[in-house]
């Protein structure tokens, strides 16, 4: 697995920890919200835009880099929550390939042409990988899920 997203992770957690003052003494902790996400799957190199770039033939043939595989993404690729936060996740495949969401205790299928509905609750601070877990589609779909540590954010 590629080890951009928790490069480009560790600035953000480290910016939002400068920028978070611990609460004043006293001051109520603070209280997870429920915070909405519609996450799309869209193709980005698939069988199919073969007719749209011919350079991809070689690509998709036997021996080529995607033979077997095809390129789809989640957008959005990154999140970014509290500790205790709960996600009410929109997710929506417009496509005709089957896809699936994935988090640590969390696994969604997601069928062609489909809007499913679901709820995670993001438990402990850290750097957090979704993926869709179609075969064909690992180890490219994937995204990132960034739990800050709610210590030192303010209450309500």
């Amino acid at each position: 697995m590629p080890h951009v997203s928790f490069r480009l992770a560790a600035p953000l957690l480290a910016l939002a920890a400068a920028h978070c003052t611990p609460p004043a003494a006293g001051a109520p902790p603070y209280r997870p919200r429920t915070r909405a996400f519609t996450i799309t799957t869209v193709p980005l190199l698939t069988k199919e835009l073969v007719r749209v770039y011919p350079f991809l033939v070689r690509d998709f043939a036997n021996g080529g880099v995607l033979e077997g595989k095809e390129v789809y993404a989640f957008v959005p690729g990154e999140i970014t929550v509290v500790e205790g936060d709960t996600l009410a996740l929109t997710l929506v495949n417009p496509e005709d390939d089957p896809h699936s969401f994935v988090l640590p205790d969390l696994a969604v299928p997601l069928p062609p042409q489909t809007t499913v509905q679901a709820s995670y609750v993001a438990r402990r601070a850290g750097i957090y990988r979704f993926l869709c877990s179609v075969p064909s589609h690992l180890p490219y779909m994937y995204g990132t899920l960034v739990v800050l540590p709610a210590t030192g954010f303010p209450g309500p």
